[in-house]
């Protein structure tokens, strides 16, 4: 090769004087972000130029991997005790600075602090300075001779005298100089008594009643002096002080505008929350579970090159205990938790965002072992693109600072972030990636016995009376949450204290749910046929609900007015539901169409009344033809997005389904909603005695429960061989209402 090393291709050359330098990239820390440096030496220096025997610095073998430095013309040639400089990566992944341990200097706060006060001081002489020229009047100075002639003329009013110095003032304004043109009027004045003079001036005075002072004639008040020489500079640094506890309230503080606003609760400063105040998600428990086991005991899972998870997210819908959970995992791993919302990190100012996703990383690491919640994870963790308003994206720029935080943990932190989201559908792939939520755990609405074991947590504290079985309150509350459940129980208890009951009954229970699910009842007056058509429209429901297979069985009736529908019909699956057959969609379709096909049988003409059950009907017949392949013409496919992911414009860019295909969609979804209605109404057109009886039943007593309404209807509980009597009495939330027009 000569005197010339290999160069590989794609290297970036640079002249400097005296010789040409290659320039090559050195990782940072084998990441591949580190900047352009030197090359080493055996890829610049001639053969001829190595020393020894041994390799050079840079080969395989050398004692070094930095880079080495050549001045302009140097041949590489060292002397014994001569050493080439050495520059390092710009960062190493582990690596403190050199010279600096890896951490910045600390802010000096003494010294600070000194130069503030003599700030202080210097503001304060300042200030009494100036105020003091501002208290002194001024007195302009005249001759002896006219204060003489002023005082033969009886115009002097007082004066005071310090040595041969005579201040005074005129009783009457005088010009002076007297003969001069552009004299102006005197009032104070001040003149020096010559020491030869003998002129009797003590007896003339006197002998004019002129005021003789002992005191300095301008000599302002203590007060005045205090308020005037420090009153503006103290007014000043108050005015400081305030702004700057606005700043701190409102952006973090003049100087901290980007620390962190993250609340710190420390397990030894009050009650801990722990698993056992969570219940009905003993699933998730366990996956959050390894989390607190290695931050109790880390060398556990050390001992076997295990590492904790870096991050672990909670979805979920909400309500079901998200929050509750992770602090349930602090309380139990009995170490510091971060607490902030995902919203708190974004201002007005570009990269405070990114700014404060440091200081709460920094300061949990201090405090290590922690745990870092971030809430609503969903507000900053958007996937990225699309436009921003002027180039710059705050979200964005907050997103990729957490991103390199997660990704910066060495795994022997003992931090563990917890985030929980709604919607995690929508968040950023490479949020979710292995290495930053190494873990993603769902967090259900919970089973029938999960919500029995919410009720006894919420109720441990509340007394409740003989017939509160918690058991059939969860067995008829499918789809609530924990959140749910919890309002549940305090109104029931307000509602017990507002009657003057000692205990919470059951029947406290169920008024409740009503008022959860309904609303406050409404005292409002309905004409005799505006109620007896409300009647019959609820018992059209009722008694479908009664005789249709697949149809949810009816808890309870009601014609009393809340909320903003006039009555209401109560019906619940018998247990959970997680899957649904065409025949029970059907049977909901037909139970809901009870109502108008009751209002057309009873008054040939239907009303207003059916608004919210035309509304069910509709979604849920079009979702069984374009989602769940229900239709033979459609077919096994899905033509139609979830609830909640429609895309207005989807169907312009070829990507949604045809225009045949949409209509056909139409057409067989009124195909299903007709053979239900057409059966609803042959169903109570055979049931009409029954419908009569039940109505006339509602109008009485205004409100059935399961066991009145069969009754009244004369329908037995083995009219629908597909159900199995529970003997539950509870309501529960599905609900054929009509709204009052």
């Amino acid at each position: 090769m000569g005197g010339s090393a290999r160069i590989d291709r794609g290297m970036p050359r640079c002249r400097r004087p005296g010789g040409e330098v290659l320039m090559t990239h050195v990782p940072d820390g084998g990441r591949g972000d580190g900047p352009w440096v030197d090359p080493p030496s055996a890829m610049r220096a001639p053969a001829d130029a190595r020393q020894g025997g041994g390799p050079a610095r840079g080969e395989p073998g050398g004692r070094g991997s930095g880079a080495t430095r050549f001045a302009p013309g140097d041949s590489g040639q060292r002397g014994p005790g001569d050493r080439p400089e050495e520059r390092a990566p710009w960062r190493v992944e582990g690596a403190p600075p050199p010279g600096e341990g890896g951490r910045s200097k600390p802010p000096e706060w003494s010294r600070i602090l000194r130069r503030f006060w003599w700030l202080v001081v210097l503001g304060l002489l300042v200030n009494w300075v100036v105020a003091t020229v501002l208290l002194s009047p001024q007195r302009e100075a005249v001759s002896y001779t006219f204060f003489w002639q002023q005082a033969q003329a009886n115009n002097v009013k007082e004066i005071t005298s310090t040595g041969d110095t005579i201040e005074g003032e005129f009783r009457g304004p005088v010009k002076y100089p007297p003969d001069d043109a552009k004299a102006k009027e005197v009032t104070r004045f001040t003149t020096q008594r010559p020491a030869f003079a003998d002129d009797g001036l003590g007896k003339l005075l006197l002998g004019n009643k002129v005021t003789v002072n002992a005191r300095p004639p301008d000599a302002a008040p203590l007060w005045q002096q205090l308020l005037v020489g420090f009153g503006p500079t103290l007014l000043f640094l108050g005015l400081l002080v305030w702004f700057m506890r606005r700043g701190a309230a409102g952006l973090g503080g003049l100087g901290g505008i980007g620390r962190s606003r993250a609340k710190l609760y420390q397990p030894e400063s009050g009650p801990r929350t722990t698993f056992g105040d969570v219940a009905g998600i003993d699933e998730v428990e366990d996956e959050v579970g390894e989390v607190v086991d290695f931050l109790r005991d880390p060398e556990k899972y050390r001992r076997l090159g295990a590492t904790i998870p870096k991050g672990v997210l909670l979805s979920g819908p909400p309500g079901t205990g998200k929050t509750l959970l992770a602090r349930a995992v602090a309380g139990e791993a009995g170490v510091p938790f971060f607490h902030m919302s995902a919203s708190e990190f974004i201002e007005m100012i570009v990269g405070v965002g990114a700014s404060r996703v440091r200081d709460l990383f920094e300061t949990a690491k201090k405090q290590a072992p922690a745990i870092i919640f971030i809430d609503e994870l969903d507000a900053i963790g958007r996937a990225r693109g699309g436009a921003s308003i002027g180039g710059v994206d705050e979200r964005e720029q907050t997103l990729n600072q957490i991103l390199t935080e997660m990704d910066g943990f060495t795994g022997t932190e003992g931090v563990v972030v917890l985030a929980a989201t709604n919607r995690s559908e929508i968040l950023d792939s490479a949020l979710l990636r292995p290495g930053r939520f190494d873990r993603r755990v769902v967090v259900s609405p919970p089973d029938q016995p999960g919500r029995q074991e919410i009720l006894a947590v919420h109720t441990r504290h509340i007394p409740l009376a003989a017939d509160v079985d918690l058991d059939a309150i969860a067995s008829t509350t499918p789809g609530m949450v924990g959140a749910d459940l919890r309002n549940l129980v305090n109104e029931a208890a307000l509602l017990a204290a507002r009657r003057g009951h000692t205990k919470v009954s059951a029947a406290d229970f169920s008024d409740a749910l009503e008022k959860i699910v309904l609303g406050a009842a409404r005292k409002i007056m309905m004409s005799a046929d505006e109620r007896r058509r409300t009647a019959f429209h609820e018992s059209g429901h009722a008694l479908l609900g009664m005789l249709t297979p697949g149809a949810d069985p009816v808890r309870k009736i009601s014609i009393i007015p809340r909320g903003h529908s006039l009555g209401v019909t109560f019906q619940s699956p018998e247990s959970d539901v997680y899957s649904y057959s065409e025949q029970y969609l059907r049977g909901r379709i037909t139970a809901a169409l009870g109502g108008r096909a009751a209002e057309e049988l009873v008054y040939g003409e239907v009303t207003t009344g059916a608004e919210s059950d035309l509304d069910q009907v509709s979604r849920l017949a079009r979702q069984m033809v374009g989602r769940w392949g229900m239709s033979e013409r459609i077919g096994p496919i899905t033509v139609l997005p979830a609830e909640g992911q429609d895309q207005p414009l989807a169907g312009l860019d070829g990507s949604g389904p045809s225009q045949a295909t949409r209509e056909l969609i139409d057409f067989e979804a009124r195909r299903i909603v007709d053979e239900c209605y057409s059966q609803a109404v042959a169903t109570l057109r055979s049931h009409r005695d029954q419908l009569d009886r039940l109505a006339n039943a509602l109008l009485e007593q205004e409100s059935l429960d399961t066991d009145e309404a069969y009754a009244a209807a004369g329908v037995p509980r083995s009219a629908r061989p597909d159900l199995h009597d529970t003997g539950l009495a509870y309501p529960l939330p599905r609900l054929r209402s009509r709204p009052a027009e």
